[in-house]
């Protein structure tokens, strides 16, 4: 016997209702069949089509603009929507889609429909049948909102940089040091005080520890010639810059231990005194031991971070071809200090610079005037404007017949035969040469003293001359013109006068003729400039400090502090000259706040030879003239 169903079949009603199928039911299913897709129609072309005048709003941002607006009930602990249907009988109507997410929807039964309704302010609904259910809904007022907020969230924050508190502190007017704090390295005793305590060896020809006394001025020079004012003047060694400018560096008034508000770093490393006592008859590796070390120690302190060793600065009192030595022969000149690339991030002060290379300065050579006050200078510089000068022009030096590029020879020739000219011949003996008396007696009674080239570009008789009042005449600009931009006026023909050294050479120049030609009046002005410069090209005594001006050591320091701070706020800004041009470094030490460079009168005199000449680099002809430096060791001028 078969089992019968337990549902009726659409056989049984049909029989039931004599044969006729329920209409009722029928008609209400395809009634809300109808109505679904009405609905459909509507929640796309009504309420989710988009607006042309909206801007697109990202999908984040809509489901966090629905997650607002919907009750709290329609998200899971995540924050994300979920679709839970209102569900009455056995049917579902599926959920209104707004972008990728759901919101819920009425779903209606057999005999009645119910849904979650929203408060009226919350979110508009879209009507199922007679009943409502609520819907997210990004409209033309929201949108710009939520724009914003997505481009507030992505906005870049400005970078921040370790040096910048040291630039704020410029900001403080109630701080007389804001802007120009320096930070000093404690270095070990290795690389300065232990040289100091060896001075017996910094030097091959002379016995440096007499120049290391009065804190490395020297001893005093007597004033029997009455040439001298009774008090400040020393015997000083024209290489003791390293010592000298370490001794006045204690006693700057703006010293911080705080290195992160400092303007810049000062690194005492006695570097001329630590290659002076190597360069004969020591190996590269010996030369080169030092500067390794000092790097190496460098690079291992927080402060050297900061910006990679670009506002660290430290002083040779040497050219700076004794420290670029080109090779790793033996032969070679010199150390390779400003060739490390560590070390060419620093500045580094020396008495000659390279015109080719952007990592070197030139500061004066000492003189033997170091006053202790400002009242000694004013009166130094009162004797100096009162003094008769029967002489128009004087020289001392001496000859350098191995060299042919050297005039020298002819000067001297051209003063033994003029009565207007004062000849201080000098030599490797004892001679009036050696004598600080002799040369500024001489000095003194000049309108114009010849400053040719020495054994390198530059002679430290060019700052004894104008000390003395006299102006000096240059053969080559790269005697003082490009070397002393800190220190010396851009304007070169306001203070000393230019005879290009070819014309001499080739014997179709008097200088004589140039100088009686230029008018009394001209000598005059140019006279008083010179004596006006006087507190800028001497180094005063470390053991005092003047009130109001200026000296060499001030110049330095705050030319320093200027290039440490331009190069942070250019970092800051993202404004460093990409296209500098290192081999042009002297042109651009002349220019006023410019940045293009092009062809100069001068490009003859800093010409360098192609790699394929000899000589390779003009680097070498210098490193040469250093290497016969000893000359000026031995006699203590040049």
């Amino acid at each position: 016997m078969r089992r019968r169903s337990v549902l009726p079949s659409h056989h049984d009603d049909a029989e039931k209702g004599g044969g006729k199928p329920p209409q009722s039911r029928l008609c209400f299913l395809a009634t809300l069949c109808v109505m679904f897709w009405v609905l459909i129609f509507y929640f796309h072309f009504s309420v989710l089509a988009p607006d042309p005048d909206a801007r697109p709003v990202a999908v984040a941002t809509q489901a966090r603009i629905a997650h607002d607006h919907l009750p709290d009930r329609v998200f899971n602990h995540d924050g994300l929507l979920r679709t839970p249907p209102a569900a009455v009988g056995k049917e579902e109507a599926p959920a209104a889609v707004v972008g990728k997410e759901e919101a819920p929807a009425a779903v209606v039964g057999k005999e009645e429909a119910s849904a979650a309704v929203a408060e009226k302010e919350e979110a508009p609904t879209a009507v199922v049948g007679k009943e409502e259910a609520p819907v997210a809904v990004v409209g033309k007022e929201e949108a710009p909102a939520a724009v914003a907020a997505v481009a507030e969230k992505e906005e870049v924050p400005p970078k921040e940089y370790p040096f910048q508190r040291a630039l704020k502190t410029a900001e403080n007017a109630s701080d007389p040091c804001g802007g120009r704090y320096i930070y000093v390295h404690e270095l070990p005793p290795r690389f300065n005080e232990d040289m100091l305590r060896e001075c017996h060896s910094i030097s091959v020809w002379t016995n440096m520890c007499k120049f290391m006394s009065n804190d490395g001025l020297g001893p005093p020079l007597s004033n029997e010639d009455g040439v001298f004012s009774n008090t400040g003047w020393y015997a000083t060694n024209q290489f003791a810059v390293d010592v000298i400018f370490g001794n006045r560096m204690k006693q700057y008034e703006c010293l911080t231990k705080d290195s992160s508000i400092a303007a810049a770093v000062f690194v005492p490393f006695y570097a001329g005194f630590d290659v002076s006592r190597y360069l004969w008859g020591y190996n590269i590796s010996m030369r080169d031991a030092a500067p390794h070390d000092l790097v190496d120690w460098l690079r291992k302190r927080p402060e050297w971070n900061v910006m990679g060793g670009r506002d660290h600065f430290l002083v040779g009192g040497r050219i700076a071809w004794d420290f670029r030595r080109l090779t790793d022969e033996e032969s070679d000149w010199g150390n390779k200090l400003l060739f490390m690339p560590a070390a060419k991030n620093m500045s580094m002060l020396v008495v000659e610079s390279s015109p080719w290379n952007a990592n070197d300065f030139a500061v004066p050579y000492p003189t033997y005037f170091h006053p202790a006050k400002d009242e000694d200078v004013f009166l130094w510089q009162d004797r100096m404007r009162s003094l008769d000068r029967p002489w128009l022009f004087s020289f001392a030096g001496a000859p350098r017949p191995g060299d042919p590029m050297s005039i020298r020879g002819q000067l001297i020739d051209q003063c033994r035969t003029s009565s207007f000219c004062k000849l201080l011949e000098c030599d490797l003996g004892e001679s009036k040469c050696h004598s600080p008396s002799a040369i500024m007696k001489m000095f003194q009674s000049s309108l114009f003293c010849l400053q040719p080239q020495g054994d390198s570009y530059t002679r430290r008789s060019a700052f004894d001359s104008m000390l003395a009042g006299c102006i000096p005449v240059f053969f080559h600009p790269g005697s003082a013109y490009v070397q002393y931009t800190w220190h010396l006026p851009k304007n070169y023909t306001s203070y000393s006068v230019f005879i290009p050294e070819g014309g001499v050479r080739d014997g179709n120049v008097s200088v004589e003729e140039i100088l009686r030609g230029i008018h009394p009046d001209i000598v005059k002005q140019m006279r008083e400039e010179v004596i006006n410069l006087i507190p800028k090209v001497i180094y005063a005594d470390p053991r005092s400090k003047l009130e109001t001006l200026k000296d060499a050591f001030d110049v330095s320091v705050s030319a320093i502090i200027n290039k440490v701070t331009q190069l942070r706020r250019d970092i800051i800004s993202d404004s460093e000259d990409k296209d500098f041009i290192e081999e042009n470094s002297w042109k651009y030490e002349l220019l006023e706040g410019q940045r293009t460079i092009g062809p100069h009168e001068w490009d003859p005199f800093f010409s360098k030879p192609k790699p394929k000449d000899k000589g390779a680099d003009s680097g070498n002809s210098s490193a040469e003239a250093a290497k016969n430096s000893w000359k000026i060791e031995r006699g203590d001028q040049n």
